[in-house]
């Protein structure tokens, strides 16, 4: 299953040839790339971002019935594993779930080799 959530364009710049993009998530602001959606989008335009890709553009009225259902879900606890993926600890590599023990091994290269 995929998750895009929509966000705001708030700052449109050019990365070495790239087209990126600051996009305000109610209130949380990340760096975007906006290839995918650039000649049709501008400042204050709303798009649907899945990680990290603008893949569309959405009107506000689209993007605002999204953000309720997402907040509707979170009342119901189906969101809870958002939460916690803003809680691993520090010892553990951030691509480590905060489910698995900071002393398993995160990529293949630190496992025992295969008999």
């Amino acid at each position: 299953m995929c998750l895009g959530i929509p966000g705001r364009i708030i700052e449109i710049d050019d990365d070495g040839g790239l087209p990126m993009g600051v996009v305000d998530f109610g209130g949380v602001r990340r760096s975007v790339c906006l290839a995918y959606v650039r000649p049709e989008v501008g400042l204050g335009d709303y798009v649907i971002v899945h990680v990290g890709f603008a893949i569309s553009k959405v009107d506000e009225s689209e993007a605002q019935r999204t953000f309720e259902v997402l907040r509707e879900m979170s009342r119901h606890d189906e969101l809870d594993w958002m939460a916690e993926l803003g809680g691993v600890p520090s010892s553990v590599p951030s691509s480590v779930p905060s489910s698995v023990p900071s002393s398993v091994p995160s990529t293949a290269t630190e496992r025992d080799p295969a008999p």
